[in-house]
């Protein structure tokens, strides 16, 4: 199958969370087995900064965006067997991060266009556009009006992947045909509670539409977890399947060592995993303590994390026999809260509010327990990041977390992690409470760590399934 990506970010070209890895990883596996599977991104100002040299030239032309004429340049690459296609406005484009202008219901409107006004001289002719969230939301209903009243395109098929409902895109219902370049007759397609909102209007128009894990799939049916999107989702259930997300298992490798990373080791060698752990309390200030278990969040610091479950109980936690260690940015009290926490309990909490891939894999290689107590979870990546590398995951049964990680069971030697189910930060604490009662018994401690590590979490099964997918399609 010819398939084209078309998403806001993906790694290692642009990555602001679980989305860019997901774009980054899912393809090269596709194209392993056998699929012609390409990429096209927005061509960021930090992209232009650091790879343009490494980009082509394919061509550029003006493309209308409503009453607009604007330009549009296409450029490629090749990475790890993947071709990379970047559509080039630097009107839209040149500007520090991804998000959060005001404008970009307009940029990414302009970037669905581009998508597939592009086609035109690509060279590429794909059978379907898999498109991700709502920054593409565009591309099928695009189809399904403008191109369907002119002819173009009848035949091209577009699934529809939902990473995160609570983004939709959502704007004024002024922007309809100003901006977007829609007709009156389109309004019923992207209309909800008055306003425009994308990705409904993507759930509407697209051939097939899926989420990235089985749970997720079901909770969306539900108003807690739909954000508002409760009907939309019921109404279009019939095409709706949810796929688990994988992890680049070349990207984490505990068979490897990295900066920061001084031991490789295996399910069988996991005693070399204390090498990574006293490495990682030296690097972050903590006192280096082989029989202290290091509790780890990796996250983005955002209220549907559960973060508000953790502080709440925080200083209970620190009556404990553990250490902590958090790196994250992203919602200011979270922020604050946990600096305070690191200056408050020096040697035993530490906090680095940033982001920094090559310290998430210190992390995951030196940590004993990571959690996750997610209020809502499409998939989630870190837990199975985490299992790879050993380090047992204490999460809240949502979404991907459910399907992922299993309560260890210590009458069958079964499971790879410690799970709750309630929104209750007590809840958490008796989870924390059971992970140091795992720690101490060193015989299930090492069983749930290697049944972690022998699970695969690559993209192998997955792709497969889509595969089907797109040959359904």
């Amino acid at each position: 199958m010819k398939v084209l990506f078309a998403a806001s970010e993906a790694v290692p070209f642009a990555k602001s969370g679980g989305l860019g890895d997901v774009i980054g990883s899912l393809p090269k596996e596709l194209c392993r087995q056998g699929h012609d599977v390409r990429v096209i991104l927005p061509l960021y100002k930090e992209i232009k900064n650091t790879r343009m040299e490494q980009l082509e030239f394919v061509g550029c032309r003006t493309i209308p965006l409503s009453w607009r004429n604007q330009y549009c340049g296409l450029f490629r690459t090749e990475y790890e067997g993947v071709i990379f296609y970047f559509i080039d406005n630097e009107q839209y484009f040149m500007r520090d991060g991804y998000y959060g202008y005001y404008d970009d219901g307009e940029r990414f409107a302009f970037f669905s266009k581009a998508v597939l006004e592009s086609l035109d001289w690509m060279e590429f002719e794909p059978d379907i556009i898999h498109c991700h969230d709502w920054q593409t939301a565009l591309i099928p209903i695009y189809l399904k009006t403008l191109f369907l009243r002119e002819g173009r395109r009848t035949n091209l098929k577009t699934l529809f992947t939902i990473h995160n409902i609570a983004y939709q895109g959502r704007y004024g219902m002024e922007i309809l045909e100003d901006l977007l370049g829609l007709d009156q007759s389109d309004r019923s397609l992207v209309e909800m509670d008055g306003d425009v909102n994308l990705m409904k209007g993507a759930i509407v128009a697209c051939d097939r539409l899926t989420t990235v894990s089985p749970t997720y799939a079901e909770e969306l049916h539900y108003g807690y977890y739909a954000s508002g999107m409760e009907s939309v989702i019921q109404r279009c259930g019939g095409k709706l399947i949810g796929i688990l997300n994988g992890i680049d298992t070349e990207l984490y490798d505990p068979g490897k060592t990295a900066e920061g990373v001084p031991a490789a080791y295996s399910a069988k060698s996991l005693e070399k995993k204390a090498l990574n752990k006293e490495a990682l309390q030296k690097s972050m200030g903590l006192e280096v303590r082989e029989d202290l278990p290091v509790f780890s969040v990796v996250s983005r610091l955002a209220s549907h994390k559960g973060l508000a479950l953790l502080t709440r109980i925080f200083s209970e936690m620190m009556n404990l026999p553990l250490q902590f260690v958090l790196l994250g940015a992203g919602e200011a009290q979270f922020e604050a809260f946990f600096r305070e926490q690191a200056a408050r309990y020096p040697g035993k909490v530490a906090a680095k509010t940033v982001f920094s891939e090559s310290l998430a894999h210190n992390i995951y290689a030196g940590a004993d327990f990571l959690l996750m107590p997610s209020i809502s979870e499409p998939c989630g990546l870190s837990q199975m990041i985490s299992l790879r590398y050993g380090t047992v995951p204490v999460v809240r049964e949502t979404g991907g977390l459910r399907d992922t990680v299993k309560p260890y069971l210590f009458d069958k030697k079964e499971g790879n992690g410690i799970t709750f189910s309630s929104v209750n930060a007590h809840d958490l604490l008796g989870a924390v409470e059971r992970s140091l009662d795992l720690f101490r018994q060193k015989e299930d401690w090492n069983k749930v760590r290697e049944n972690g590590m022998k699970q695969d979490f690559s993209w192998k099964k997955s792709a497969l399934r889509y595969g089907e997918l797109y040959k359904e399609l």
